[in-house]
């Protein structure tokens, strides 16, 4: 794998990542806008796909097969300090304006995704990075049948961050 040099804000988690995903999006709003909007309601179809998940997690007796409790995210509210709740997340670290690293473990994986900006003007590119590492095989199993539907999620999520709060 190649290790990604320009995301210094995970130094110490790239090196052993077993799944490094980074998408990137240009807007108006703040980090903390930005994070509230990814992580707040989802559209009917990602319900869908996570009550068809269910059935996979149970087949893989994972810990968390059940459908992740959304409660409302607003930017006034999302933490930066470690150990902190987010959505379904726990906040590992972050810095106001910069990034903020989020973290959920089951028994198969630790997944982290992190909100990383610039913040140098009004306009900010924002990049939203997924890392995988996996616990046990069966983790690379369930990535490999979650994956295409990850990007689409992914996608839905940075389109909810960007119009939310504008």
């Amino acid at each position: 794998m190649t290790v990604r040099t320009d995301l210094p804000e995970l130094a110490d988690l790239l090196p052993t990542a077993d799944v490094v995903d980074v998408k990137t999006a240009t807007g108006t709003v703040s980090l903390r806008e930005f994070v509230a909007g990814a992580l707040g309601p989802s559209p009917w179809w990602i319900k869908a796909l996570f009550a068809a998940r269910f059935v996979l997690a149970k087949a893989l007796k994972l810990d968390t097969a059940g459908l992740p409790p959304r409660p409302r995210v607003q930017p006034e509210t999302i933490s930066f300090t470690p150990g902190a709740p987010a959505a379904f997340f726990e906040v590992v670290r972050g810095e106001e304006d910069h990034y903020l690293l989020l973290k959920v473990t089951d028994n198969h994986l630790i997944g982290y995704l992190a909100f990383i900006t610039d913040n140098a003007s009004p306009t900010r590119e924002f990049k939203v990075v997924t890392l995988v590492h996996f616990l046990r095989p069966v983790g690379r199993f369930y990535y490999a049948a979650i994956q295409p539907f990850h990007h689409l999620v992914l996608h839905s999520m940075i389109h909810s961050a960007l119009k939310t709060y504008r």
